[in-house]
């Protein structure tokens, strides 16, 4: 592996483990016609074996010393688009057009995972597919069932089937990170599974939910939407949820429920 110090400041954890990289590729389900966005490709590890596996690979990196040995590394592959850059502030059709499908293949910063998985996820021109390596945890937020959902939980699933394809020890990268790694895919949904008559107003409603998690609903959902808590109770009992429940207990059905008759 090359010999470029690692930015703590990027969150920079440069996977090397083969294993681990082929899960990876498996699980992206990659034919030879997909075009894969690649958010922060490092030393280009896993970009060697996804120009090998598709038919194009638009890879974005934020530090410039890593663009300019990609582009150096890469220069011969005639399938491969280097973009220096930071992902979360890009406009995707920039990269890609409206009309083309994609997947997303990444091992994320810790830092910014979440915001960069949900910002691929609530865009109109969704991925199909997200495969992406997080902190552990974060993949364990993301398939939560009910009785351990968050904000995360809920935003994922909404869009689309999260599964855990493998655990990552530490060992797996240079440097060791202090937390255990998880390979997550992400199949995306054409449309909803439930209900959604505004996302917006959807995430309105959870995240006033869970303005205050350890409360009962009752309470959180007065204090999170500012209605009284009587008028909290009279929306959670007509959609037959119990309002001592804590919001961490509701599925996307129940979520779902909640918004259509608070919009009604």
């Amino acid at each position: 592996m090359l010999r470029i110090p690692s930015k703590k400041s990027l969150g920079q954890h440069f996977l090397f483990d083969t294993k681990i990289r082929d899960s990876i590729i498996k699980a992206a389900q990659l034919k030879s016609h997909d075009l894969v966005l690649e958010v922060g490709p490092g030393k280009g590890f896993l970009t060697k074996e996804l120009i090998k596996n598709c038919g194009e690979v638009i890879a974005v990196e934020i530090d410039d010393r890593l663009v300019e040995v990609l582009q150096q590394l890469y220069s011969t592959s005639t399938n491969l688009k280097i973009v220096s850059g930071d992902v979360r502030y890009m406009d995707l059709n920039d990269l890609i057009s409206e009309d083309t499908k994609y997947k997303v293949v990444a091992n994320l910063p810790y830092y910014a995972a979440s915001r960069i998985i949900r910002q691929f996820l609530e865009i109109e021109h969704k991925p199909s597919s997200l495969t992406v390596m997080v902190q552990l945890e974060v993949a364990n937020q993301m398939i939560a069932s009910p009785g351990q959902m968050g904000m995360l939980s809920v935003a994922i699933q909404l869009y689309g089937n999260p599964k855990i394809v493998k655990k990552v020890s530490p060992s797996s990268f240079k440097p060791k990170p202090k937390v255990s790694s998880a390979v997550v895919n992400i199949q995306i949904y054409q449309k909803f599974e439930v209900e959604i008559l505004s996302e917006k107003h959807f995430f309105e409603v959870v995240r006033g939910g869970f303005s205050a998690p350890r409360k009962q609903l009752r309470n959180s959902l007065s204090k999170g939407l500012n209605i009284t808590p009587q008028n909290a109770e009279k929306y959670l009992e007509k959609c037959e949820i119990d309002p001592s429940r804590r919001p961490q207990t509701l599925s996307l059905k129940e979520w779902s429920k909640l918004h259509v008759n608070l919009m009604s």
